[in-house]
């Protein structure tokens, strides 16, 4: 008797630790299959989105999911037949049924609404791997690795010519601005913003130097055009749309929006308008509406559009800490600033003449905010704007350094083009000087220098190409006046020629 119950004890003892085991393995597997089920996500069953694009799903019998967008366009294409009383009527579905596979229609049956309520589970084939998030964070703005004003504008210096005023003035404001948004608040006193207004003639370099500078410190920059903004409700782009393109070029991350830079251009463009009597949609108003986004205000975007509507998500971006800069050429500025001069003048020795501004070449660098005022700019706008600085217009020694100069000159990207052929291309000095002579001809700044050395450079990428034994190329003064031709050098091996012997050489 007491070995059977020793051998039954035994026995329970190995059915429990089996138990055990398998208990174990069930719980396992359960753990796997939650696992699993966090990997992977609905699908839509009719437009094949996942959930993380359309959004919470319905779950329906026999495995199926339908997006909210498909359900309720389902539900919209429904509605416009009249089955209230026979679809909610299940004795008359079960009838339905009955008569349709009695009739030889087997595979056709009317659905209950009801059964819709149940929920069941989601094949994989219905599902898709979920896209594992980005675990690389971008390192939040440091106050010890923005460069200081010094090495910002020696970066500039890099790119652009001349403008040393300026240069020095934008490394200064946003250095400033970095060190605000870096550090927040220091000793409980807050740092108000530093908003820059840039006044120059066309084609003297804000746009360009704008964005150089967001190159340089790999922050996110929307450029943006002030005459295609209007009042909210008229036809144009809304304010707020100066934001959305600062979200997108963020690639929609609020975060890194909310430190980038805007860079409004042509800002002249929404001055007031003089002696009209029609409402002033693109002009006061615009300035009006631009007040709390330079101050400082929460502002909802929508997310990948440019305007709001139902079916596009807002995000809320704070203006707070956003660097706007904007610019402008102000044409007949001079002229308000040479009447406000030459009020200064009196009668008697000391007096000055009325004339003695109208040869002055940079007046524009004596404007005010009075002058501003007078053009048009409303008082509260310019207050925002607390750094007004102008740039200097364009002149020919200045044009012939834009030429070669820059690391990425115009006279850089020729040669480079021509090194593709393995032919040299030069620049005599009196080339350069006749180019930029002409550029101050057609007074649009350094944009015409590019369109004149097209127009010249046509002819010889045309014929380079045809003869592989051209070896350099030198441009003249009397090519570009049109009196003359370019000289040609033929590839040679004898030592009249380094040069063309060492093209020979590379060219093997």
């Amino acid at each position: 008797m007491s070995d059977f119950d020793e051998r039954d004890m035994n026995e329970i003892e190995e059915l429990e630790s089996t138990a055990s085991d398998t208990k174990e393995t069930v719980g396992g597997n359960e753990g796997d299959g939650e696992k699993k089920e966090k990997e992977y996500e609905d699908v839509c069953f009719i437009c094949r989105r996942p959930e993380s694009k359309a959004g919470k799903m319905f779950k329906l019998p026999n495995n199926i999911t339908v997006c909210n967008d498909c359900m309720h366009k389902t539900m919209d294409t429904v509605s416009q037949f009249d089955y209230q009383g026979m679809l909610n009527n299940p004795s008359f579905i079960d009838d339905l049924n009955k008569n349709m596979s009695g009739k030889g229609y087997p595979n056709i049956r009317f659905v209950n609404i009801a059964d819709l309520q149940g929920e069941g589970g989601i094949p994989n084939k219905q599902r898709l791997k979920k896209k594992k998030p980005k675990t690389k964070k971008e390192p939040v703005l440091d106050i010890k690795n923005i460069p200081p004003p010094h090495r910002i504008k020696a970066q500039l210096d890099d790119y652009v010519i001349g403008q040393e005023h300026a240069k020095k003035v934008i490394s200064v404001a946003v250095y400033n601005h970095y060190k605000r948004v870096a550090t927040g608040t220091m000793d409980d006193i807050e740092i108000e913003k530093s908003n820059m207004l840039m006044i120059g003639p066309t084609g003297c370099g804000k746009t360009y130097l704008v964005k150089t500078l967001a190159r340089l410190l790999d922050v996110p920059l929307a450029i943006a055009d002030a005459t295609s903004l209007t009042e909210a409700g008229y036809i144009g782009d809304d304010i707020e749309s100066v934001i959305s393109k600062l979200l997108a070029a963020s690639n929609n991350d609020v975060e890194k929006a909310e430190r980038g830079i805007v860079f409004i251009d042509e800002i002249d463009k929404i001055a007031k308008k003089k002696n009209t009597t029609s409402r002033d949609v693109s002009g006061e108003s615009v300035q009006q509406g631009m007040l709390r986004l330079l101050e400082g205000a929460d502002v909802e975007v929508p997310v990948g559009a440019n305007s709001k509507n139902a079916m596009v998500p807002l995000a809320t971006i704070n203006t707070r800490n956003i660097l706007f800069i904007c610019g402008g050429a102000f044409p007949d500025l001079e002229e308000i600033i040479k009447q406000r001069l030459k009020k200064q003048t009196s009668i008697g020795f000391n007096a000055e003449l009325k004339d003695k501004f109208d040869k002055e070449k940079d007046i524009i660098s004596r404007v005010t905010v009075e002058d501003l005022k007078k053009f048009g700019m409303i008082p509260e706008f310019l207050g925002r704007l607390p750094v007004i600085y102008t740039l200097a217009a364009l002149d020919k020694a200045m044009l012939v350094k834009i030429l070669k100069e820059p690391k990425n000159a115009i006279l850089k990207q020729y040669q480079k083009l021509l090194e593709l052929d393995e032919v040299k291309l030069e620049f005599d000095e009196g080339a350069l000087e006749a180019i930029a002579e002409k550029a101050m001809e057609k007074d649009t700044g350094a944009r015409a220098l590019r369109a004149i050395i097209e127009d010249f450079m046509l002819d010889i990428m045309y014929e380079i190409p045809k003869d592989d034994n051209i070896g350099r190329v030198t441009i003249t003064r009397e090519y570009i006046e049109g009196t003359g031709g370019p000289i040609i050098d033929i590839r040679s091996i004898s030592g009249e020629n380094p040069d063309n012997l060492k093209v020979i050489e590379d060219k093997g």
